[in-house]
């Protein structure tokens, strides 16, 4: 078996993550060296080639460049289980390596990116997110940006090559000593460290220029590693989110004035006048949220605030089914304004109101973006164009409608938030806010990071809700009221499916209902320019000759097309198939990240919402009859 072939899928579309039993020594190791070849090579320019080594015990090293050109990597953990283990190993192979390294500890996801912006721009995170407490994970970034799905494979490439390389290294040495493998004990196998180089080709006209950080921490390394204290950590990201809101706000910044008539600047503005209920669900967020919630709050309500990697209440994850149950009690118990609940690194965000109601994502996705464009006139005065708004293909089919009328641009999304940052690094500013279904939520007002930073996510909602109370005759804090006055949305979760598995075809169930839903509606346009009234048209799922499922034909007559896809639909492929219907939409996807369908459904009225349900399961039941039954039985939130 190829080396690290059970760790391929760890691999996956944003991310590394999966069972811990795929986490082993050997892989940690042979991850942090291709790291190391990553953040030596940003701009792809560098090769790994062996070194002469003789029968001493050689340590690895790399040509080290000069100190003004050494990479710079931030590393943290989150609360799982050997995360913090796992930091330390990778952290200790890049600083072999020749590496500065920067220990942060237990951090969020979003604190790994604004240390990283501090610097140039490189960072690690020892985290698996949401998912259960037997799954881990890393995140990383390199010169500002997420890895795209490509980037990631070029890594397990990396990790294969170094392993590979490794083992041909320590076969010539064992031939030149005169010893086999076999004959040596574990212990002395692993005393011995082959010396790779990494050379490095500086091409400065292929380097990508770094974007010069926002707060420039004035603090020079001179050695390899360097650990800043928790409170280092918390403190300079505090108070970076604090400036925001007094440049924000200026008005709630209020001087005191001392005995002696002196007055102070440096005093903490005026808190929100907010009852305020917050959920850590014993992740990375319970170190974090209770002082930066308190400097701006009244009151503080913290539940699970205890950083716990066997997560004792549950799966760290805000979006699942009933999960919000402990939080809607409590924020009905103290007759809260608000509650808010972050998963277990702190990039997804979400709300329960004072009714104790949780506020659907693809309603906070607005409210949020009203934020931004309430905050932010000037996006509306300095460019000629409206300013866009980015949602996921998941998300209801309400929101263009909504986003169009806050004076926005709304523009539709292939689901994942890394996708989503990507986007907006590349738009020069226009696209202002992304949102997902998922409570990826994402500011680009050039105030913060360009990361779902779910902290500083709520802590804009709440600023907007108390500012909006106070400026406006009649307006309200009154998060329910608000909402109740968008439309109404009955709505299925993001429902996960199995894969059919017995389709006799070389044609994934999404590609063949992408065809299906083309040629519904080239069917109907012809019909409409020629006043056609044909009988039945042969329908071929497939173009290609070789492809299995081509062999089927469905006769489709041109009133059955119309009845499954009405005039006025509208199709999206980029993310699977979405159709738009009059008074609802719905969706069905490959999941980027597990073996499954991803679906959702949503109507304005039960009635709507059945009647897509059905529809959907018309246009997939030709191809796999126990998907069409599936569809149907999916139950609305």
């Amino acid at each position: 078996m190829p080396y690290f072939a059970a760790q391929h899928s760890l691999f996956r579309a944003y991310d590394i993550r999966g069972s811990r039993q795929h986490f082993t020594t050997d892989f940690i190791h042979a991850l942090g060296y291709a790291f190391a070849h990553l953040y030596h090579a940003p701009s792809h320019s560098l090769s790994l080639v062996e070194h002469d080594f003789d029968n001493s015990i050689i340590a690895p090293h790399l040509t080290h460049r000069t100190p003004s050109q050494k990479a710079i990597v931030v590393i943290g953990y989150d609360v799982r289980r050997d995360s913090d283990v796992i930091a330390q190993n990778l952290a200790t192979i890049l600083i072999q390596c020749g590496l500065q390294v920067i220990q942060l500890g237990l951090i969020t996801t979003p604190m790994m990116v604004f240390w990283a912006e501090q610097y140039q721009g490189h960072g690690i995170i020892v985290t698996a997110s949401h998912s259960a407490r037997d799954i881990l994970g890393i995140k990383w970034l390199v010169n500002h940006q997420s890895p795209s799905r490509d980037d990631i494979q070029a890594l397990y490439r990396q990790v294969i090559h170094q392993q590979l390389t490794q083992r041909s290294l320590y076969n010539r040495m064992l031939e030149k000593s005169g010893l086999h493998e076999h004959s040596l004990q574990k212990t002395d196998v692993d005393t011995i460290n082959v010396r790779k180089t990494i050379v490095v080709e500086d091409n400065q006209k292929n380097h990508k220029a770094l974007r010069a950080p926002r707060h420039v921490v004035d603090n020079p390394i001179s050695n390899q590693q360097m650990s800043l204290s928790p409170e280092q950590v918390a403190t300079c990201y505090i108070d970076a989110i604090v400036q925001v809101f007094k440049e924000l706000y200026p008005h709630n910044n209020q001087p005191t004035t001392h005995t002696f008539g002196h007055t102070s600047t440096q005093l903490p503005f005026t808190k929100l006048d907010l009852m305020v209920v917050i959920d850590c669900m014993h992740g990375a967020t319970s170190h974090i949220a209770p002082q930066l919630f308190d400097r701006f709050c009244h009151r503080v309500i913290m539940l699970n605030d205890t950083p716990n990697g066997d997560f004792p209440t549950g799966n760290p994850d805000p979006t699942e089914p009933n999960r919000l149950t402990q939080l809607q009690q409590s924020v009905l118990y103290h007759q809260a304004d608000i509650g808010i609940a972050f998963d277990g690194d702190g990039d997804r965000l979400m709300i329960v109101n004072n009714m104790g109601q949780t506020v659907t994502p693809d309603h906070l996705l607005y409210l949020l973006a009203k934020v931004i464009l309430t905050e932010h006139p000037a996006v509306l005065v300095q460019s000629q164009s409206p300013p866009q708004v980015l949602f996921d293909i998941k998300c209801s089919h309400h929101l263009p409608k909504l986003l169009t009328a806050l004076g926005s641009e709304p523009i539709i999304s292939k689901t994942g938030s890394s996708l989503m940052r990507q986007q907006m690094q590349n738009s020069a500013g226009r696209i202002v806010f992304a949102g997902e279904l998922s409570g990826h939520f994402i500011f680009n007002d050039s105030r913060f990071i360009i990361y779902d930073d779910a902290i500083y996510a709520a802590l804009r909602l709440l600023h907007w809700l108390a500012a909006n109370s106070a400026n406006r005759l009649n307006a309200t804090t009154n998060l329910a009221d608000i909402i109740h006055n968008l439309p109404d949305i009955v709505s299925t979760a993001d429902h996960y499916l199995p894969l059919p598995t017995n389709a006799v075809t070389d044609c994934s169930i999404v590609e063949q209902l992408t065809r299906l839903c083309l040629y519904l509606q080239q069917l109907i346009e012809a019909a409409a320019a020629l006043s056609t009234h044909s009988t039945h048209q042969a329908f071929s799922t497939c173009q290609r000759a070789l492809c299995s499922c081509s062999i089927k034909n469905l006769p489709i007559s041109i009133e059955q097309a119309k009845d499954l896809l009405p005039v006025g639909t509208k199709l999206s492929c980029i993310d699977g198939v979405r159709l738009d219907f009059a008074h609802g939409f719905g969706v069905i996807r490959q999941s980027n990240t597990s073996h499954n369908l991803t679906a959702r459904f949503a109507g304005d009225s039960m009635a709507h919402l059945q009647d897509i349900q059905a529809k959907f399961a018309a246009l997939c039941r030709p191809f796999d009859e126990t998907l069409a039954a599936q569809i149907v039985a999916i139950a609305p939130q």
